[in-house]
């Protein structure tokens, strides 16, 4: 990566949680120049963001500015036409999970980075935590099949429950957050998923009667491995065991121990690990275990901010290097199968097959 090279320039659309936070990332790093921001409404914004203009149109402001890179963090439901526009403009892709909100559209998206040469990177920031690269590594050692337990359930109030009902106009929590776990999971087994199975139920009228806010999906892989996903939001949801992330297999099990103190709305907590511990199965004549379980200390993990950094100087080596995106771009559209499978499996009672 040459890094004399000029400043990508960046059209970053969306300031919410996220589009705040990968727009500061662009800020930081010398390797991109904001060309613009784009929110459809005017909103505050952190003293180091101040100084940019806020454009309320994203096709106005890509004709505008021709950006080389387009930073989508809006709602799920603008991120295939968006992505599909800013390629077909020229501009490489960053586009927040999940890639879109039906398969045949998140296809899309990726055939239309293959036909332009475009590069599309998808916002799995798991992907670029170290500790989590270290629960995959882990579990892939084991070997398989596996057992997969994981949630995220937030207990919501206030502000963080109007943006929870804010995505549920268009996404499940099973699909908008699932997707981070499910891919954790496939990238585990690098087996093929056959069959989903979803449960659901609304626990509040603030919400459409066609959504609901507590799901938990189950899908079947075809090495025979197994995994459930849980995730509900809202000020009614419990925070005991909110954070289970655990990979079991006939050789032991690998798992994150969670502070016992921390609050499931903190956004911190969703990729902190705190501890991963280690437990072997194998067991001596007398059937007692021959090794005691290892905690490895996730000591100096990157909080939230600098996870967004570290995925946004992903985008950026993967445009200046020209990295094969391939298989991420494959990944993605698999987890968000399952997910979305999952979603209508809970709309339906019945199972999927895939």
């Amino acid at each position: 990566m040459n890094p004399s090279a000029s400043p990508i320039r960046v059209l970053s659309a969306g300031l919410g949680n996220m589009g705040r936070s990968h727009a500061l990332a662009y800020h930081q790093n010398p390797g991109f120049e904001v060309a613009g921001l784009v929110n459809r409404s005017k909103v505050s914004l952190p003293e180091e963001l101040a100084a940019y203009e806020i454009l309320p149109s994203f096709p106005e402001a890509l004709a505008a500015l021709k950006p080389e890179l387009c930073s989508i963090n809006t709602y799920s439901d603008t991120h295939a036409d968006y992505a599909v526009m800013a390629m077909e403009a020229g501009a490489h892709v960053f586009v927040e999970k999940p890639l879109a909100t039906t398969v045949a559209d998140a296809k899309r998206v990726v055939a239309c980075a293959r036909a332009n040469g475009r590069k599309l990177v998808v916002g799995y920031i798991l992907r670029h935590h170290p500790s989590w690269m270290r629960l995959i590594a882990e579990g892939r050692k084991l070997g398989g099949p596996y057992v997969f337990r994981m949630n995220l359930n937030q207990q919501s109030s206030g502000q963080t429950w109007a943006t929870h009902k804010s995505l549920m106009q268009t996404t499940s929590p099973i699909v908008d957050c699932g997707v981070h776990y499910v891919d954790v999971m496939c990238q585990i087994t690098d087996a093929k998923p056959v069959e989903v199975r979803g449960m659901g139920l609304r626990l509040t009228d603030e919400i459409a009667a066609d959504m609901y806010n507590y799901g938990h999906l189950q899908v079947i892989f075809d090495d025979g491995s197994i995994g459930w996903y849980e995730a509900g939001w809202g000020p009614m949801i419990s925070e005991t065991a909110f954070f289970v992330k655990d990979v079991m297999s006939p050789n032991g099990s690998v798992s994150i121990v969670m502070d016992q103190n921390a609050r499931s709305d903190d956004i911190d907590v969703h990729t902190k690990t705190s501890v991963i511990r280690v437990h072997s199965a194998a067991t001596g004549p007398d059937g007692r275990f021959l090794k005691r379980d290892a905690d490895l200390m996730m000591e100096g993990e990157p909080g939230h901010q600098e996870l967004c950094e570290r995925e946004q100087d992903f985008v950026l080596r993967a445009i200046r290097s020209d990295i094969d995106l391939d298989r991420h771009m494959d990944d993605a559209v698999q987890s968000l199968k399952i997910c979305l499978a999952a979603d209508e499996s809970v709309r339906t009672g019945k199972p999927v097959k895939l």
